[in-house]
């Protein structure tokens, strides 16, 4: 019993062998067309992603914390003192009557003629002003008798010019640009050099170069 149990294992009838060779031979061409299937469409992942690549929009790293500002720019202030040095040549006696500003005072400023008393003197509020990040300068005028004006019409050196658009003509040549020819709310006293820099970027913690030539 035992010879005929061992005798039937390994010789099948015919047609059952061959039915058992067909489906190991399907089974291998399954497994060969899978492998196939999946080293092509990793083939075509790969395609894909280094043809999209190049168009994938660039994303810019998270920028370091930038350190706190708290003095002019040393570009600002050489061409503060320079603007000081040419307009007293003019025979013109100029007060820098601000320049750096926190975003705490720029803040106590804004909050005149809105929740203080006074007169509304700016339109934004701290971290919004060149002066919070040392790029900008406020001037007035001191007369021959020691007094600060802000006359835009006195003419100190008496050669028929306003002193102040004199002050103005000089800054601008030294790279300053004037609150005054600001549409929406002209500032004045006000004269500052961004380097190209918005707020935006200064508030995203930006800054210029400490030469920015």
């Amino acid at each position: 019993m035992l010879e005929r149990n061992r005798f039937s294992q390994h010789h099948l009838p015919m047609g059952q062998a061959q039915l058992e060779l067909a489906a190991r031979n399907k089974r291998k061409r399954n497994r060969l067309l899978l492998f196939i299937i999946l080293a092509l469409s990793s083939v075509l992942l790969w395609k894909s992603i280094l043809t999209i690549e190049p168009y994938l929009p660039e994303i810019d790293p998270v920028p370091a914390p930038a350190a706190p500002v708290t003095g002019l720019h040393p570009v600002v202030f050489a061409k503060q003192n320079e603007l000081i040095a040419e307009a007293a040549s003019a025979g013109i006696d100029i007060l820098i009557s601000d320049g750096f500003r926190s975003s705490e005072e720029q803040d106590a400023i804004y909050a005149k003629g809105r929740t203080t008393e006074g007169q509304v003197v700016t339109q934004v509020q701290g971290g919004h002003s060149y002066h919070n990040y040392g790029l900008a300068i406020d001037f007035a005028l001191r007369t021959k008798k020691g007094d600060v004006v802000w006359d835009m019409e006195y003419d100190g050196n008496k050669n028929g010019k306003a002193d102040w658009m004199e002050v103005v003509s000089i800054a601008k040549k030294l790279g300053f640009s004037w609150g005054g020819d600001w549409k929406n709310f002209p500032d004045y006293p006000h004269l500052q050099m961004d380097f190209g820099y918005s707020i935006r970027q200064l508030r995203n913690g930006q800054r210029p170069p400490v030469d920015p030539e």
